[in-house]
């Protein structure tokens, strides 16, 4: 069990607002998406994110949670992000997935830049490990949605 200072807990109940922002948002455009193959990459999200603010709640319960099993899910989701070669048409329907993905990876940037500063503000190395995981998964989502943009030609990097 461990005791979280009252800045490690305000950074848990932030982080668990982010979590929840991000499963709404992820599960919201899964129904709003066009492309099938965005719908799932959407819906794979919303399920991780769950997870994440599953660790939340553990850790604002002082447990330290155990990421071994978190590992699987992790690998199927860098998976996850990868584009079949029949899905690189472009359609009309490509600008509202677009926006979509636009929101989302900006959302991801955001969400990961505040797990960089609370895992910084945290005592106990275990917790800080934790917050690491799962700032490490909301990375590989950024990357899966840049990979699926670029991949469609919605983001091109100069």
């Amino acid at each position: 069990m461990v005791k979280l200072t009252q800045k490690e807990r305000l950074l848990l109940e932030d982080q668990k607002k982010h979590e929840e922002v991000c499963i709404q948002k992820y599960t919201n455009y899964a129904g709003q998406a066009q492309d099938p193959e965005l719908k799932q990459l959407f819906k794979d999200y919303a399920a991780q994110e769950q997870q994440h603010w599953n660790t939340i709640n553990q850790m604002l319960n002082g447990q330290v949670p155990n990421l071994q099993g978190q590992q699987n899910q992790r690998n199927t989701q860098a998976a996850a992000g990868q584009v079949s070669q029949a899905a690189l048409q472009g359609t009309m329907a490509d600008q509202n997935d677009a926006a979509l993905c636009n929101d989302l990876l900006m959302t991801e940037k955001y969400v990961s830049g505040t797990y960089d500063t609370a895992i910084f503000e945290f005592t106990d190395t275990n917790m800080r490990q934790a917050l690491n995981h799962i700032q490490k998964e909301e990375q590989q989502h950024g990357e899966g949605i840049f990979k699926y943009m670029q991949s469609r030609g919605m983001y091109k990097p100069k």
